[in-house]
């Protein structure tokens, strides 16, 4: 899996919903070979898993990537002459010895690596992502306070939990061999209705899969996992048959046709043109009113879900929405 797949560089990763169950599963392949290795073995595993790291391209897929599906992985992109690296650099890194494990994080000199810092489209450094099971999103771009630092690695933490069942082992960063140590909790059961609709979104039988995810969000309304899926399924459904000329040659001659509208910011958002669907349903809401307006809004709405709540891009979009509605 190459950066350029991944969510943060614009592309919407629609392997979003599977991701999070296979991450689930490997996690707990991981802590299981730890915990069958021994003593021995954990020191060795502890001892490369350290806290803060050095990552180049030879490394991305291991040390990133692979271990993104057991912690969230920070990644701090920064340089040697880069003077406000030099303030917020060591300020994650404090954070990540105090955090003890809830996450890892990769330092990535730009001069060094080029096709990294270009494959994640970074503007300026210093530049803070996370990968969380193999999918990245941006965090902030240049120097942060602490507090302001703190408070994004909390939120990332959080959303690695609820979103994709992994939690971070603690460790002790003051140990000889860091070894993480096994989960507490067991993993929830699977349910099988979810995981029905899960494969029916794999196989492309998305109307199979909307009735398996809706049939899910029935008996637990507040499954994120349905709701992202059931947001994908929609979305795959309204687009698969559509010819993309066509669609962006009627909304570019007919600016004020809703249908239009909508159809092309679908075909955006499914390209990875993230901020452009947003913008697009954004500025139709605010030009229109009645049905017109909440068929646009809603649109909206739903493809934030595709996209996830704790996106930064969905985020601003909210914002925006917001005052043109208010």
């Amino acid at each position: 899996m190459q950066p350029r797949n991944m969510s943060m560089s614009g592309a919407v990763d629609l392997s979003a919903v599977k991701a999070a169950a296979e991450a689930k599963q490997k996690a707990e392949q991981a802590r299981a070979q730890r915990a069958a290795a021994g003593p021995e073995g954990g020191q060795q595993a502890g001892a490369a898993a350290s806290l803060v790291i050095d990552v180049d391209e030879a490394g991305f897929e291991q040390e990133v990537l692979q271990r993104s599906t057991e912690v969230p992985v920070v990644i701090d992109f920064w340089a040697e002459w880069c003077q406000p690296c030099k303030q917020l650099s060591p300020i994650i890194e404090r954070l990540a010895q105090e955090y003890a494990g809830r996450f890892v994080l990769a330092r990535i000199d730009v001069d060094a690596n080029q096709m990294l810092f270009q494959q994640f489209g970074v503007q300026g450094i210093p530049a803070v992502f996370a990968v969380i099971a193999g999918q990245a999103l941006p965090l902030f771009q240049g120097a942060a306070p602490e507090p302001q630092v703190r408070q994004v690695l909390d939120q990332l933490i959080a959303a690695a939990e609820q979103r994709f069942g992994i939690v971070g082992a603690p460790v002790d960063p003051e140990a000889d061999g860091v070894e993480p140590q096994p989960q507490a909790e067991p993993e929830p059961p699977v349910n099988p209705t979810l995981a029905a609709a899960h494969a029916a979104l794999d196989a492309g039988d998305l109307s199979g899969a909307v009735r398996a995810y809706e049939n899910v969000l029935t008996e637990e309304p507040g499954n994120l996992e349905a709701q992202l899926g059931l947001a994908q399924a929609q979305l795959l459904g309204r687009v698969q048959d559509v010819d993309a000329d066509r669609v962006r040659k009627d909304a570019a001659e007919r600016p004020d046709d809703v249908t239009a509208q909508l159809a092309v910011a679908d075909l955006d958002l499914l390209g990875g043109h993230v901020e452009d669907a947003f913008g697009r349903l954004v500025g139709t809401v605010q030009r229109t009113v009645g049905e017109e307006r909440d068929a646009a809004r809603l649109r909206l709405l739903e493809l934030f879900e595709v996209v996830g709540a704790d996106d930064p891009r969905v985020i601003a979009a909210r914002g925006a929405l917001a005052r043109v509605l208010f």
